[in-house]
């Protein structure tokens, strides 16, 4: 299997247990490439996926469930009782935590320290490491508040932020927006930063 990870240009990975998060950008469309990738790449990886309600208008939970033949839970808090926490399962259960794609609207409330879903609240406290693919609209690498949010997110001892890469605006038809990094490229940096 390595054979086929090296044809994909999969960089050494040393998780064991990845959780992935899911936000509300065009780019989830491409999830279900990169969870088939992630197997494919590492077949020892434990990965368990979370999807963002806003994520939902762009990729399906039922596709990524038949990919990872497990459910794929919704970043919500439960409408009925159930035992457990999930919040407290996604801070403790994982070594490595990829937000991948990253939206604006998650990184300004991951770097104002909300915890309002079980996923921020999990963010907030987990000490695995956190990998993050920021996904942005056009002109906000620019924004006074993203990079006040770059900044506190940066100094955080176990996020590391992926520099997002030049991509195509569905609204402005022009490369003006910024997609996230290849998550090969997240993957090293999360193994350089280890």
């Amino acid at each position: 299997m390595r054979d086929l990870a090296a044809a994909m240009n999969a960089p050494e990975f040393s998780s064991e247990r990845l959780l992935v998060m899911i936000t509300g950008s065009l780019n989830a469309t491409f999830m279900p490439y990169w969870v088939n990738w992630l197997q494919l790449s590492y077949p020892k990886l434990e990965i368990q996926v979370v999807v963002t309600r806003s994520a939902e208008r762009f990729v399906t939970r039922h596709a990524l469930s038949v990919m990872l033949n497990k459910d794929v839970p919704l970043d919500a808090w439960p409408d009925q009782p159930a035992p457990g926490s999930p919040h407290v399962h996604y801070a403790t259960w994982p070594d490595t935590v990829l937000v991948y794609p990253a939206t604006y609207n998650f990184l300004s409330r991951f770097a104002g320290g909300l915890g309002d879903t079980p996923m921020l609240l999990a963010l907030q406290t987990t000490k695995a490491r956190i990998g993050i693919g920021p996904a942005l609209p056009p002109g906000a690498t620019e924004s006074h508040a993203y990079r006040q949010n770059l900044t506190a997110l940066q100094a955080r001892p176990n996020v590391v932020v992926g520099d997002p890469i030049k991509g195509f605006s569905a609204h402005t038809r022009e490369w003006t927006a910024f997609t996230p990094p290849p998550l090969p490229l997240l993957i090293e940096q999360l193994e350089a930063w280890r």
